[in-house]
């Protein structure tokens, strides 16, 4: 996960709406089931759904009133907390 990613993603949710974020990761989840692609492209697909569901759980605290920097500092932190383990 990258957070300048997360950040700017969470900005177009802010900006527009949490559905677009929703539905496009529906749609590269759908992708993910096509038999050709390599694993270096399933792995792209990875990272970009990690990224717009970080985003949409540092959304998900923004709107219960945690500030915006506070929230994706605590989410990074939860992520790198559970790496560690």
């Amino acid at each position: 996960m990258k957070l300048p990613v997360i950040k700017h993603l969470t900005q177009f949710i802010e900006d527009n709406d949490e559905d677009f974020v929703i539905e496009t990761i529906e749609t590269l989840e759908a992708l993910t089931e096509v038999p050709s692609l390599k694993d270096e492209e399933l792995d792209v697909i990875g990272e970009l759904i990690s990224n717009m569901y970080g985003a949409v759980e540092v959304n998900k605290m923004i709107k219960e009133g945690t500030p915006k920097k506070e929230a994706l500092n605590n989410f990074m932190s939860r992520v790198l907390g559970s790496i560690d383990k």
